[in-house]
């Protein structure tokens, strides 16, 4: 397969000590030497070795920049192809230029995840391993790291290509019992091989799955509405968990009027905190939009911090809080615990239920440990490692082990219905090719397309 050599910026835009510029395909070394000056051409360097020189325009002999080139040959490479990367000052014009001289010279420029849509293609990694890169950028925890980290060397991969070969082996001897009968009871033996194979590969995938939801949270983290009367301190919360003065505080009610996200990692456990404006009946035609989209807010949360203050007794608004966080994952945030307790405590535990409840004083720092800890203890209670070789935690990759469980499912049904033994394999074959959906050996390209589109340019 041949492919056009690509140009990209690899690091962030902005101002910074080094930017890289990095060209991949069979004419990246010859592309780069046009606009390369040096005292040795970089086609006659060894692989893998860095080399001091200027960038020169062709056309004016105009010095554009001083930089060094790394030389990386095919196939020791991440796209498996020729590799050049240029590390130039960070400076956002000249870096550029570099790049629109690349392109002169015959480079074209790269696609959102074209780097790594190569090493794919190219058979350096597969599919799930892709993916696990953009994890790996865009992972907001060490464990949400270890995870990618995990599945980019192939973890995940490796259960998976063992699953396929345990239903190829089983439908290979279906294979072989049908054409080649040696027994009378060939079809009982084929059929009760059929149901133990399939239930070992369901065991396998259910175990996988167990994985899932802290999966997904490690991956997209938490979405974390932080609710409440106005004035109970939900600003005050955000800016403790953030350690920043992101939202305005006062004492006055109805101060936040608009949404305010921020990501923060709280233990392990990745959250988009939402502050909202505070939930009340109002007439101030711009507070009651806020309330509006805190209302829609707690609708789309996967999460919810409930703060009340425990120096005023229990409102009808904040029972009716109660009511619409039913069915959440919930903490109760008691703050002001500086001042007297008014609040009836016992009906806010009774409120809440099996949910935390937890005594916050914002203006004195304290109960946050507590807070931080009754969050980390309701999602991940100390159980999983990111070490975990049998992770999952991509969103399409749940999905389809979701399928390949209903299609190993239809075998077994199909087994004890008395269906044929042909017909049963179909469902088998099924379930082969949705697991080799994940590691990408039975795709769409409208999906490939669809997945590195994702990543960011020069990645």
């Amino acid at each position: 397969m041949e492919f056009d050599t690509i140009a990209a910026i690899s690091t962030p835009p902005g101002e910074g000590a080094i930017a890289i510029i990095r060209l991949s395909g069979d004419e990246a070394i010859q592309i780069a030497d046009r606009i390369f000056c040096a005292q040795k051409s970089l086609g006659e360097v060894e692989s893998h070795t860095i080399h001091y020189g200027h960038i020169v325009d062709p056309g004016t002999k105009e010095t554009v920049e001083e930089v060094m080139a790394t030389v990386m040959r095919a196939p020791r490479t991440f796209t498996r192809e020729d590799v050049v990367e240029i590390n130039a000052h960070g400076g956002i014009v000249s870096v550029n230029r570099v790049l629109q001289l690349l392109l002169r010279n015959g480079a074209k420029l790269a696609e959102p995840g074209e780097f790594t849509k190569r090493a794919f293609l190219n058979g350096r990694i597969d599919l799930s391993q892709a993916e696990a890169v953009m994890d790996l950028i865009r992972a907001k925890t060490d464990r949400a790291m270890g995870v990618a980290m995990q599945q980019m060397d192939g973890s995940l991969s490796r259960l998976i290509r063992n699953l396929r070969q345990e239903i190829l082996d089983a439908l290979a001897q279906v294979e072989v019992n049908i054409d080649y009968p040696e027994y009378d009871d060939v079809e009982e033996m084929t059929q009760r091989m059929l149901v133990e194979k399939a239930q070992l590969v369901r065991a396998s995938v259910e175990q996988l799955l167990l994985t899932a939801q802290q999966g997904k949270i490690l991956r997209e983290g938490l979405a974390t509405a932080i609710i409440g009367r106005p004035n109970v301190g939900k600003s005050s919360l955000l800016n403790q968990l953030i350690q920043e003065e992101k939202a305005i505080v006062t004492d006055i009610a109805g101060t936040t009027r608009d949404i305010i996200e921020e990501y923060v990692n709280v233990r392990g456990v990745p959250l988009r905190l939402i502050d909202t404006a505070g939930i009340r009946e109002t007439e101030d035609i711009v507070e009651k939009i806020g309330v509006e989209r805190s209302r829609k807010a707690l609708q789309d949360a996967d999460f919810i911090l409930l703060v009340l203050n425990q120096n005023e007794p229990l409102s009808v608004e904040d029972e009716a809080l109660f009511e619409a966080v039913a069915g959440h994952n919930f903490v109760v945030v008691l703050n002001k615990t500086d001042l007297a307790q008014k609040i009836d405590v016992a009906r806010v535990r009774e409120l809440a239920g099996d949910n935390p409840v937890v005594e916050t004083s914002l203006v004195n720092d304290a109960g946050l440990a507590q807070l931080e800890i009754a969050i980390r203890d309701l999602f991940f209670a100390g159980e999983i490692d990111a070490g975990d070789a049998t992770y999952v935690s991509n969103a399409r990759h749940i999905a389809l082990l979701h399928e390949a469980i209903s299609a190993i499912e239809a075998v077994i049904d199909g087994v004890e219905a008395g269906m044929p033994v042909d017909i049963v394999q179909i469902d088998m074959t099924r379930a082969w090719d949705l697991l080799g959906e994940i590691i990408g050996e039975s795709v769409q390209g409208e999906l490939l397309d669809q997945l590195f589109n994702q990543f960011c340019l020069g990645k």
